[in-house]
């Protein structure tokens, strides 16, 4: 089993338009960053987690998202399959996310993610991510207002290029954010 990824201190914005912010923060021990888009939505956190939990609408708001299926569900975790189109000259990956779903006393929902890679068989033709580190955050502002946080760190795994890699943890949390927005904010 491979050592959770630790964060450094400190994030730097790295993107500020359209009510997003991303920030980034170098991980120890990975070449790779980590990135927090937060953003405040017009939408409740009912009809946030709604459209998370829809997940062939989910795959269609999240970035680079091929495929999503259930595996199962066990009290207040849920393990999903998740296959990746992201552009050549990357090859395909998998992965299997463990969702622990939380509520706190303020209503903030906060969606812990983590990789389970040994869940299901590898599927040929797939690179499956062994590492996988996140959370979804969101916090009621009002009736039908929050703000969302969306944290990600991850190992990408095989061979994947400085170029790309660094564009996915900028790329990520905007189009994720922006399109999850704009599907929330036409609930009735």
């Amino acid at each position: 089993m491979a050592p959770p990824l630790r964060a450094a201190d400190s994030w730097n914005l790295a993107y500020d338009r359209e009510g997003i912010q991303v920030y980034l923060s170098a991980v120890e021990g990975s070449a790779y960053k980590q990135f927090r888009g937060v953003s405040t939505m017009q939408a409740s956190v009912r009809t946030l987690s709604d459209l998370q939990e829809n997940l062939r609408v989910a795959c269609k708001w999240l970035y680079a998202c091929a495929q999503m299926r259930l595996l199962e569900v066990d009290g207040d975790a849920t393990w999903i399959y998740l296959t990746t189109d992201l552009p050549w000259p990357t090859q395909p990956r998998d992965m299997v996310l463990k969702v622990t779903t939380e509520r706190l006393d303020d209503g903030t929902l906060v969606r812990h993610l983590s990789a389970d890679p040994g869940k299901i068989p590898e599927e040929k033709g797939r690179i499956r991510v062994q590492r996988l580190a996140g959370e979804w955050i969101m916090k009621p502002l009002g009736e039908r207002e929050t703000e969302v946080t969306y944290q990600l760190r991850a190992d990408p795994a095989g061979d994947v290029p400085g170029w790309l890699a660094n564009r996915f943890v900028v790329d990520a949390p905007v189009v994720t954010l922006r399109t999850l927005r704009a599907v929330a904010q036409r609930q009735p």
